[in-house]
């Protein structure tokens, strides 16, 4: 089918990419981090029946990190730069949909409230205008123990994501073993700098003040279970931005927040109440 086959590759700014579909619009995702390694297999797997409808109504998708080799004190606002720097140069200015998932969303909202004109709707999926304190540090540890190669350390950061605390004494061997190496197989020279980069960033995120700014309108999606994003943050979050529309996954926490795939069709559904575009298939 027309535009089913995945590219990859890499910007001259330092920024990977994965995009497949073949439409006219475009919608420029930001993926969860810490963690700028290029898109892989395994989440293209993840990430492709769920932009499907996206796909099928005339969107190209972009998933695009952060870019390599960043300085150490780069903050959120400095990767939304980067991005905004990407759009101008690299897609006319202008993007139909930014979607920032989990880390990738707390950098989205920077973007919306500094340069609405490069996008028509903003998408916050399983993210808020801060995390919560505990997984901030999550991922702080998470990154230190990455660029320092220390796997089990690395593990037990994951599964406090993952998995309930009363399994992670099988979980985390597990990860270890098959998770961990997986996450860090596509890295570059200098991932685990940038992680660090990036978790540094994490802890002094917060978008509060930011968000009655943002003049575009935004879509949240968010589980109301999720530990790093709690409801409370998410609701506060979709208060402060002055267009926004909040959809709940009942029963999820943070880890099914950003896998559901249910996510494409309420994005579709989300621009279609908007007058956006229509459901006609465009291929994939």
């Amino acid at each position: 089918m027309a535009g089913s086959k995945p590219r990859y590759g890499v910007f001259d700014n330092g920024m990977a990419y994965a995009t497949w579909g073949g439409g006219p619009r475009t919608l420029l995702s930001i993926p969860a981090g810490p963690g700028n390694n290029p898109p892989g297999r395994l989440q293209l797997r993840q990430a492709r029946p769920v932009m499907r409808p996206l796909v099928e109504a005339g969107f190209r998708v972009w998933i695009v990190t952060r870019r390599r080799n960043m300085p150490a004190g780069h903050t959120a606002a400095d990767m939304a730069d980067d991005y905004a720097a990407l759009i101008h140069e690299e897609f006319g200015g202008r993007v139909d949909v930014v979607h920032g998932v989990s880390y990738g969303g707390m950098i989205a909202q920077y973007l919306a409230a500094a340069y609405p004109e490069q996008m028509g709707r903003v998408v916050l999926q399983a993210a808020a205008y801060r995390g919560a304190d505990r997984f901030t540090e999550v991922d702080l540890r998470w990154a230190t123990a990455v660029q320092a190669g220390r796997r089990a350390d690395a593990a037990r950061a994951i599964a406090e994501y993952m998995v309930p605390a009363d399994r992670h004494r099988w979980a985390i061997p597990l990860l270890s073993v098959v998770t961990l190496p997986i996450a860090v197989r596509q890295r570059h020279p200098g991932l685990g700098q940038d992680m660090l980069v990036e978790a540094q960033a994490a802890l002094a995120m917060d978008s509060h003040d930011l968000l009655p700014r943002v003049r575009v309108p935004v879509l949240l999606v968010a589980g109301d279970r999720d530990a790093c994003f709690p409801p409370e943050l998410v609701e506060q979050t979709a208060r402060l931005i002055p267009d926004s529309t909040l959809v709940w996954y009942t029963g999820q926490g943070h880890a099914r927040a950003v896998h559901n795939r249910r996510v494409g069709r309420d994005i579709l559904a989300f621009l279609q109440a908007r007058g956006d575009c229509d459901a006609a298939p465009n291929g994939y």
